[in-house]
């Protein structure tokens, strides 16, 4: 993103429709004034060491390119730990990740404009002059036109935005004649099949040689898209068309953000997660402004930057109310339902967010995103990474992080609109981690669990597109960058568009399709850009004084802990009561249920509300069963029975509870992640499947094994070293769709655990267990018959057990005991633990079930129980305890509310 996106003015110095030109000078000016209130409080990192930690960020970027090029080129990427490239059918497949890939060098193309930035002219010419010459955009592969359109169209209009400004300073690109453009342009064309659908939505996937829909293409099928992925297209095609006259391409990337705008949910205004590319309906309808919608806001923003269209600055404006109104909880921004956003989807955040303190910096709304950045940041300085997902408790949701660049975005931007020497500190931070721990000696490598420093083979070509880019423009000067960066906005992956395309090829009508708003508070259009003097009260500390209660939130802060929406409103009123917040025991809360209904209809809707979430909750939590862990016990000759194991239990297929055990020999299957067709079903045929976790759904898994012949499946953790005796219950969900169709039971072990089973069958080939939900009493006739062969059975046997402490033996506890020795903290939704090898919609789970975490520092104070006690034990010790001091029971309060509810109905319907 650029800090030349600033908006419209500083207060209401721009007129309404003035000239970009004037737009961007003033959205400049409003960043170097509130940099300048910064500087005048805080002392300065010196530029010694911010040259210093430039040339760090160079000689990082060299060892990530070098490598890339000696080890690599022409594959798309890098796979840091083998040194070898990553070609796309050559290597296992990692699911919906490797839609990026399409044979054309990605890293290479995606890395042009950043060689600009980090001033490696020579460098840049090199290359341009390589990806002329190899790369071929007429693959027969199948790519994702979401990926394709940021990295590979972005790269080249990127690469060609800079080629023309070198070639006008006269000394590199003479040669140059717009082959980039033309390539482009090639690009463009294959890109357009995707878009003919009756909406206008493009499909998910084309296939680069064959279209789409073709019997050779292998795709054209799919019926649901993620929002980002039919949002984020206008900066690239609009940019396309204003270079080269071809109006089509900023044509249809208009009319699919037109039907996005169009299918918003229209009391709301939110957007939902995937919608039907054929009928508009809504598909996944949690909303947030993470994974799957994330720069579908961005590029309305940016399109308003670039091309000067109104129309797209009011959506995004009427947008960010919503935003602002339901999903925002400062720090936390949470998933809500489009229908129902007074109600939380999910309890956890994924990494991609991270973005949106950059662009509330765009938008002019400093506090909020100062707020969620030192939340992230403390996160971070916990684990070293931002794990892909965590929960609201700051849990460790998804541990991967695959080296991903939003938050050093978000940073950049920070520091250009404060101008606090902190954001030099947290851009230094990043630095070290990933020399310290992602540098590997053939490049950068992606973390495969946060908590434990494990890596993972690869290095995607957005962290050379953005990371280095922004973390050099953090510490450089403007005469460190031997172009104006103001000039240019930044594409959602960091590549450079200049603002003068604005005024070119103006041909596209524009035709303001925004009809429809709700009323809205004025001054929210106001904070786009707003004078410095409002967002900085002539009070250098003032960022420090919104950081400084945020500090602690992941040490020693539960979320309940944290006064989070009392400070963030600008009014200075207090929010409304939410029911996920209410605890029983506390007075203030009591009294503000009292005075519900009671003052205005202000606060008979906030009553209203308030008793629908209560209700809704309570039927929840009736719903949600949480399942006992089950039990594999090794019954097979030398174990007998006598090795158990506990396992997670799945919310789909037989219910051990409720029917006989399973028993029977186990398998691996082929492929391991069982994620297709099984190419072994004579080996699983009537046995116990062995299946690794990873890059599909656990649905799939089971019905893959299941149509081979398996009578049952194990899921066993691909986390190295993840065990139940460190790890909470993990509970594996369905896919979202129907699973009665499987029919056979499936449990999951953690590595340690798995690790017992695979190593058995290593030392005795033919290995039993039985399945059920509790562990079974040996057989002592079955024991004495099957001694074992020699004695070095028995050791054997010794070995495997002892390998794993968690490992119950029967006969030293009850069976009950055995199966429940690790209590839930929480449950996962679905095998989506890697959350950049499955699409967007695939990694929003279940908003209603529970997921597993990891506590980021022990065990998180209960403060409900405390209180529930604290309030008890008063109680008992003073029996002249006043009745209004005393909790009612929340079953009596709820039936109170429901004889009101109507009553507030009405109220509600009169107000409106």
């Amino acid at each position: 993103m650029s800090e030349a996106g600033g908006g419209r003015g500083c207060g209401s110095s721009v007129p309404q429709r003035a000239p970009w030109s004037l737009v961007a000078a003033t959205a400049a000016f409003c960043l170097v004034s509130a940099t300048s209130v910064w500087t005048a409080g805080a002392a300065p990192m010196s530029r010694e060491e911010r040259q210093k930690l430039g040339n760090q960020v160079l000689e990082m970027f060299d060892h990530a390119y070098g490598n890339y090029m000696e080890h690599a080129y022409p594959a798309d990427e890098l796979m840091p730990l083998t040194c070898r490239g990553r070609v796309r059918g050559q290597e296992p497949s990692r699911g919906d990740v490797d839609d990026a890939l399409g044979k054309f060098s990605l890293t290479l193309i995606d890395s042009l404009d950043t060689l600009v930035v980090l001033n490696k002219t020579k460098e840049f010419e090199d290359a341009v002059r390589k990806v002329l010459r190899d790369v071929n955009l007429d693959n027969d592969v199948v790519v994702s036109v979401f990926e394709t359109n940021i990295r590979v169209l972005g790269g080249l209009l990127g690469g060609h935005s800079l080629a023309i400004m070198l070639k006008e300073k006269g000394e590199y690109m003479q040669w140059y004649n717009d082959e980039l453009l033309q390539m482009a342009k090639q690009l463009g064309y294959k890109l357009l099949p995707a878009f003919n659908t009756t909406s206008g939505l493009p499909y998910p996937r084309i296939n680069l040689k064959f279209g789409i829909r073709k019997p050779e293409a292998r795709t054209g099928t799919e019926t649901d898209t993620c929002t980002a992925c039919a949002g984020t297209l206008i900066l690239e095609f609009a940019a396309l068309s204003r270079f080269t006259g071809a109006t089509i391409f900023e044509e249809y990337a208009r009319k699919a953000l037109d039907f996005l705008w169009e299918k918003r949910q229209r009391s709301s205004n939110l957007v939902g997660v995937t919608i039907n590319i054929h009928t508009g309906d809504w598909v996944r309808k949690d909303s947030g402004v993470g994974a799957g919608i994330d720069s579908y806001y961005e590029y309305l923003l940016k399109a308003y930057v670039l091309l000067g269209d109104d129309s797209f600055l009011e959506r995004f404006n009427t947008h960010y109310d919503a935003i602002m109104r339901y999903i925002s909880q400062p720090p936390l921004l949470l998933d809500v339902h489009i229908h129902k956003p007074m109600l939380n989807a999910r309890t956890w955040m994924d990494a991609l967010l991270a973005f949106f303190p950059g662009l509330q910096v765009l938008k002019g709304d400093i506090r909020p995103a100062i707020e969620t950045h030192e939340m992230l940041y403390q996160v971070i300085k916990k684990h070293n990474f931002l794990p892909e997902a965590f929960t609201t408790d700051f849990r460790v949701h998804w541990a991967q992080h695959p080296l991903r660049p939003e938050f050093a975005e978000s940073t950049y931007f920070l520091y250009k609109a404060t101008g606090d020497p902190y954001y030099l500190e947290v851009g230094k931070t990043l630095i070290e981690n990933l020399n310290k721990y992602a540098r590997v000696p053939c490049g950068f490598a992606a973390m495969k669990d946060v908590r434990t420093g494990s890596h993972e083979d690869r290095m995607d070509s957005f962290f050379l597109a953005e990371m280095f880019k922004y973390l050099y423009l953090l510490f450089a000067d403007k005469e460190d960058i031997i172009f104006d960066i103001e000039d240019y906005i930044f594409t959602t992956e960091a590549h450079l568009l200049p603002l003068w395309l604005s005024t070119t090829n103006q041909s596209i009508s524009k035709k303001n399709t925004t009809s429809e708003y709700t009323e809205l508070d004025d001054s929210n259009f106001d904070w786009t850009c707003p004078n410095t003097q409002i967002l900085f009260p002539n009070d250098p500390l003032y960022a420090q004084s919104i950081r400084e209660p945020l500090k602690n939130v992941v040490d020693k802060s539960c979320p309940r802990g944290i006064i989070r929406v009392e400070e963030s409103f600008r009014s200075g009123a207090k929010p409304p009561l939410r029911a996920r917040d209410f605890m029983a025991t506390n007075p203030e809360h009591l009294e503000i249920l009292k005075k519900m209904g009671a003052a205005s209809s202000i606060d008979a809707e906030d009553g209203l509300r308030f008793m629908q979430e209560m209700i809704e909750l309570s039927s929840q939590q009736q719903k949600e069963q949480q399942l006992p862990p089950r039990a594999v016990q090794i019954v097979s000759h030398p174990f007998f029975g006598r090795v158990v194991l506990t396992a997670g239990p799945a919310q789909f297929g037989l219910d051990l509870s409720k029917h006989k055990e399973t028993r029977g020999f186990v398998a691996s299957s082929k492929p391991y992640n069982g994620c297709s067709e099984l190419t072994n079903p004579e080996a699983v045929m009537g046995k116990i499947a062995l299946i690794q976790r990873g890059q599909c759904m656990f649905a799939e898994k089971a019905r893959n094994i299941q149509n081979a012949g398996a009578i049952g499946g194990i899921v066993i953790d691909d986390n190295e070293g993840s065990s139940s005796d460190t790890a909470p219950l993990f509970q594996m969900a369905g896919d979202g769709k129907d699973t009665d169709d499987i029919k056979i039971p499936m449990l999951f072990l953690f590595s340690k655990e798995g690790s017992i089973i695979l190593d058995a069958i290593r030392e005795y080939e033919e290995v039993e267990v039985l399945l059920s939900d509790k562990a079974k009493d040996r057989d002592p006739e079955m024991e004495n018959e099957e001694q074992p062969s020699s004695e070095n059975d028995s050791q054997s046997a010794e070995q495997i057990t002892s390998s794993s402490q968690e490992v119950d033996l029967v006969d030293q506890g009850s069976p009950e005991e055995s199966s429940l020795n690790s209590q839930p903290e929480s449950l996962s939704p679905a095998d989506t633990d890697n959350a950049a090898s499955v699409s967007p919609s695939e990694q929003i789970s279940n908003p209603m079930e529970n997921h597993e975490t990891t506590s980021l520092d022990g065990e998180c104070t209960d403060l409900d129980n405390q209180l529930q006690e604290q309030s008890e034990t008063e109680e008992d010790s003073n029996p002249n305890v006043s009745w209004g001091k005393k909790v009612q029971p929340i079953d009596s309060i709820l039936a109170d509310w429901n004889e009101d509810i109507e009553a507030f109905e009405m109220m509600e319907k009169d107000e409106l």
